[in-house]
């Protein structure tokens, strides 16, 4: 796993929310549980610092790292994604959200971001400049700076259109449903990760793991999907063992954390 991601699982479920800025050190000896090394750990945080994802001072002869707006946007994200929306779109409306967009050919480097930018908000192609997404999406941010060639729609199926043939074409349906299901294949037993050596390193590999694949999901309504979809079980799973590893986890994250309060902290 990528050391920024299992840093942010732990700034997540550990610091978030706690007005606190973390030492490299508690860093370093929680991410050595998971296999990540002290110069990955350090060249990650000073990298995240770059980024705008931390900010860092000293207190004496130690390196603070607190929160910034940007990563606290990331965190709150994370938050409302695993334990409040869920992986289970049953809502009562079939709205959808559609994207058409015809740029310059010149424009190679716009067309990349944007269908990047599409992806990780949960779009899926209809065809070639033409995409669509569930729910009632804000876009302004997706299409900031592309001008008129851009127009955003907001709709509903009609007949004879088949949304289930729809949502498979534009969706690697197959390839979601088997990340799910290895989640469960990985974590549904009676001794998940038994290379772990305790419940914090179990709970940064689960959360890590868990928080990549639904940032993957558009959460697609469930009447479209198959009737085996795997999401709901996964859920389940993973939601049981983070509470199977909180008491041991927040004990060790107890023992090592050395924090000092953030006094520049921006709600």
């Amino acid at each position: 796993m990528r050391p920024q991601s299992v840093i942010l699982t732990f700034l997540g479920d550990h610091v978030y929310g706690r007005d606190i800025c973390v030492s490299s050190r508690s860093f370093i000896d929680a991410f050595a549980r998971v296999g990540i090394s002290e110069e990955a750990t350090r060249s990650t945080l000073s990298r995240m610092v770059r980024r705008g994802l931390l900010r860092r001072h000293r207190v004496g002869r130690r390196m603070y790292f607190g929160l910034t707006p940007a990563s606290t946007a990331v965190l709150k994200d994370g938050e409302r994604r695993i334990w409040h929306s869920g992986v289970v779109n049953d809502a009562d409306e079939d709205r959808w959200t559609l994207i058409g967009f015809s740029l310059p050919e010149s424009w190679q480097r716009q067309r990349h971001e944007l269908r990047s930018r599409l992806v990780w908000a949960g779009f899926g192609p209809l065809r070639d400049g033409l995409w669509i997404a569930p729910g009632e999406v804000d876009a302004t941010d997706l299409v900031a700076g592309l001008g008129t060639g851009v127009k955003v729609f907001s709709a509903e199926p009609r007949t004879p259109t088949d949304m289930q043939a729809v949502v498979a074409d534009a969706y690697d349906l197959t390839g979601l449903g088997a990340r799910y299901r290895a989640f469960i294949d990985e974590w549904d037993r009676a001794d998940p990760a038994p290379d772990a050596p305790d419940d914090l390193a179990r709970s940064l590999l689960l959360l890590t793991g868990w928080l990549q694949l639904i940032r993957a999901d558009p959460r697609l309504p469930l009447r479209h999907l198959p009737h085996d979809w795997p999401a709901e079980q996964a859920q389940r799973v993973c939601h049981t063992l983070h509470e199977r590893f909180r008491p041991e986890a927040a004990e060790i994250v107890a023992r090592l954390m050395d924090a000092v309060p953030d006094e520049t902290w921006t709600k």
